[in-house]
C-alpha cells in the first residue's frame, strides 16, 4: 500500500499490480465542459478502469445551490460515499479522461470531509489506455457500506473569505482560468458573467502544469518554476480559484505535490464572484 500522507498521485503500473487489493477503490470522476460536447458517463459505461465506480460532481453536490457542484453538507457526502462502497479506511485512487478535471476536485473533496486515504492517478485514464492496462464495461462490484464525513474548513473559501483577501491583500490569491479569461480578454464560458478576476490575484492556468504527451503533472522542479514565475512564495499559504472549483483543484493537487498540503480552494469561484454585482473586479 502506498504512503498517502505523502503521494497525492499514483502511477498507473503501480494501480495496475493492486487492482485486486479489496482496501483500494478506483473512482472515475470525468467531467467535460459543455463545449467539449463529451459524455462522461456514457464513455464511463462504454469503458473505464475496471471495477472502477462513477463518481458525479454534480450529483454528489449541494443541489440546492444556484452554482454548479458546490460542496454538498458532510452527512449527504458520507451517505454517497457509503453507497460507492468507500468506508473510512478505504484507500480511494481517482482519475478522471480531461486532465486531472475532475479527479482533483474529488481528491480535495475526500481531504474536506477528513478522508486523507485519497490520491489521484497522475496520467488519469488516457495514460492508462496508452500503457495497454485493462479496461472494462462492466458494472463494477462493490458493497455498500458506512463512511463517517468530517469537515476541515480550512480547506474550504467562501465569499466573504475572499472578500477579506482581495480588501486587505493579506494572502495569496491564484486563479487556475485561461490568461484571457483572467484578463478579462475573453468571455466567459457562462452566460451572465462579468469578465476580469478578484482584485490581487495572480494567474496561473491549469494546463501548464500538465504535460501535453503523457497527460501527468509536469517534474516537481518545473512545477515550481511556474508557481514562482507566477508570483507565488511557495512557502506562504495560497488560495485556489477558478471558474467553478474544479481546476481551482488542480492548482491545489500541484501544490501538495511541492511539500503544500492544505490549499484552500474557492467553492464559489468565478461562477459566485463574477456573477454578482457587489463584488470588485480587475481587468488586464
Amino acid at each position: 500500500m502506498a504512503d498517502t500522507a505523502t503521494s497525492p498521485l499514483i502511477d498507473a503500473l503501480w494501480l495496475a499490480g493492486h487492482l485486486d487489493d479489496p482496501r483500494i477503490a478506483v473512482v472515475d470522476a470525468s467531467f467535460f465542459m459543455p463545449a467539449q460536447q463529451r459524455n462522461a458517463k456514457a464513455e464511463f459505461a462504454s469503458a473505464h478502469i475496471p471495477d472502477a465506480r462513477f463518481f458525479d460532481i454534480d450529483a454528489i453536490a449541494d443541489t440546492a445551490s444556484p452554482l454548479p457542484h458546490m460542496l454538498p453538507a458532510p452527512d449527504y457526502f458520507a451517505e454517497q460515499a457509503g453507497r460507492l462502497g468507500i468506508a473510512n479506511d478505504t484507500y480511494v485512487i481517482v482519475y478522471d479522461s480531461n486532465d486531472f478535471m475532475a479527479s482533483a476536485r474529488v481528491w480535495w473533496t475526500f481531504r474536506v470531509f477528513g478522508h486523507d486515504r485519497v490520491s489521484v492517478l497522475d496520467g488519469g485514464f488516457r495514460r492508462w489506455q496508452a500503457l495497454g492496462l485493462p479496461v472494462s464495461s462492466e458494472a463494477p462490484r462493490y458493497s455498500e457500506c458506512g463512511f463517517r464525513a468530517g469537515f476541515r474548513p480550512e480547506l474550504v473559501l467562501d465569499i466573504e473569505a475572499m472578500r477579506r483577501l482581495a480588501e486587505n491583500r493579506t494572502g495569496q490569491i491564484l486563479d487556475a482560468r485561461s490568461p484571457g479569461r483572467f484578463a478579462g480578454a475573453e468571455p466567459e464560458p457562462r452566460a451572465g458573467l462579468r469578465s476580469g478576476h478578484i482584485p490581487g490575484s495572480r494567474n496561473l492556468f491549469f494546463k501548464r502544469l500538465i504535460d501535453d504527451a503523457s497527460h501527468s503533472f509536469k517534474p516537481a522542479a518545473e512545477l515550481e518554476t511556474l508557481y514562482r514565475e507566477a508570483g507565488i512564495d511557495l512557502g506562504q499559504p495560497v488560495a485556489a480559484t477558478c471558474g467553478t472549483g474544479v481546476t481551482a483543484s488542480i492548482l491545489a493537487l500541484a501544490l501538495h505535490q511541492l511539500g503544500s498540503p492544505d490549499t484552500a480552494v474557492y467553492d464559489g469561484s468565478w461562477t459566485e464572484w463574477g456573477g454578482r454585482i457587489d463584488t470588485p473586479v480587475e481587468t488586464a
